[in-house]
């Protein structure tokens, strides 16, 4: 799989052109939404069978509607969360 929609120069320049921070922001999106349609899915398959019900509902991925929303501005991180974040993992490296 590549991003080549949205480009990833977007999806950097949202995420201070950090790829661990775009891969951390869009995988914990990603996961947020397979998970919130995961509870749909049960409803779903009991009219329908169908494998994947991200594919379905939305005619994305979900890494892709993440990338997208990252891309359009409708999902960021908080940059003081961010920057705590790392101060406390770098504290015990000397």
């Amino acid at each position: 799989m590549s991003v080549i929609k949205p480009e990833i120069d977007t999806l950097l320049e949202s995420t201070e052109h950090n790829p661990f921070l775009l891969c951390s922001v869009a995988s914990k999106r990603a996961c947020d939404i397979n998970n919130m349609l995961r509870g749909q899915h049960l409803r779903v398959t009991a009219i329908q069978d169908f494998d994947d019900i991200t594919t379905i509902a939305s005619g994305k991925d979900s890494v892709s509607i993440a990338m997208g929303e990252i891309a359009d501005g409708t999902l960021s991180f908080v940059q003081d969360d961010f920057d705590e974040a790392i101060r406390g993992e770098n504290a015990g490296i000397q």
